[in-house]
């Protein structure tokens, strides 16, 4: 069932590895699939050196275990919430990479202070608020989409494709697994800079929104003229 579905999904969470954005089993990607209405996650505290493409979980929305032996991640019920409440998302991923997880655990935003930025998101990557005792204590993972939820009121994750979870760390988003995937590479190197711009120079605040804007619409604008033709 969704072979190659399971093999995206798969390969996007050996990339997490590659790519330095996990340690030891901290993170996971999966993929919605809008025609069976299923979902593709990888398993629960599975090192990434022994997994395999038959180790991904089929769950419904409703997180019922349609093909698998092993249990899905336990951030499962988050990616599952947050598909339901968004349904243009069809990639998911979750880390807790280095520079990305320094901003979540400060609480802090990361604002655009350059077209690297703004290449990808169309302003400030957001934080979410605390969670409080009764939602950490009833569903937590249900909850933390809650917070996300909250986060993108006025805006959509598409848009904006990276959120941090106060405390906790990031979660990305894209129109597939290997876009979710791409935002978390952004991310971190975003977040990288950010910290380190800001270091050489506390004052800094936003960029410049005009040149904001320009880079983001050349890429994402209804005019949009960055890369090739389709």
């Amino acid at each position: 069932m969704l072979d190659a579905l399971k093999q995206r999904v798969f390969d996007a969470n050996m990339a997490l590895k590659q790519e330095g954005l996990v340690v030891l089993t901290w993170g996971n990607a999966s993929a919605y699939d809008p025609e069976t209405g299923l979902v593709v996650i990888k398993p629960s505290g599975v090192a990434y050196a022994t997994m395999k493409v038959e180790d991904m979980v089929v769950v419904d929305l409703h997180g019922r275990v349609v093909e698998g032996v092993l249990n899905p991640s336990s951030d499962t019920p988050t990616h599952l919430r947050l598909y339901q409440r968004f349904p243009e998302l069809r990639g998911i991923v979750h880390t807790h990479s280095r520079w990305a997880t320094v901003f979540a655990q400060a609480a802090q935003s990361i604002a655009p202070l350059g077209t690297t930025h703004a290449d990808y998101f169309e302003g400030p990557i957001p934080v979410t608020q605390a969670m409080s005792q009764a939602q950490i204590d009833d569903r937590y993972e249900h909850h933390t989409a809650i917070v996300i939820e909250e986060a993108f009121e006025g805006t959509h994750p598409l848009n904006i494709p990276a959120v941090l979870v106060k405390e906790h760390g990031p979660f990305t988003f894209g129109k597939s697994v290997e876009e979710a995937l791409m935002h978390a590479i952004v991310l971190e190197e975003v977040a990288f800079m950010a910290y380190h711009a800001k270091t050489l120079n506390p004052l800094l605040t936003s960029m410049d929104s005009q040149l904001h804007k320009k880079h983001y619409n050349r890429k994402h604008g209804a005019h949009a003229y960055y890369g090739q033709k389709k």
